[in-house]
C-alpha cells in the first residue's frame, strides 16, 4: 500500500492490524514501514507477579568477595 493510500485509510488499517494483519507501506515500490498489531503481555500491573518471585533467606548476607569494603 502506498503512503497516500495509507494516510487516507489509516483508521481502517489500524482496525485491520488490531485483527492481526500486518500491513506494509511503500514509498513508490520500496517498502518503508509496517503497521502491525501490538502484542499484549499478560502482566497487568502492580502485584500481578505475586507468588511468582522468591527471595532467598541470605539475600542481604554479606558477600565474601566484598569483605575488604566493609
Amino acid at each position: 500500500m502506498g503512503i497516500g493510500e495509507a494516510k487516507t485509510n489509516f483508521s481502517e488499517l489500524v482496525r485491520r492490524a488490531e485483527a492481526g494483519e500486518e500491513i506494509v507501506v511503500r514509498r513508490g515500490r520500496e517498502p518503508v514501514a509496517r503497521i502491525v498489531p501490538v502484542r499484549r503481555s499478560g502482566v497487568t500491573g502492580f502485584g500481578s507477579m505475586k507468588g511468582e518471585i522468591r527471595i532467598g533467606r541470605d539475600f542481604d548476607a554479606p558477600l565474601e568477595d566484598f569483605a575488604e569494603y566493609e
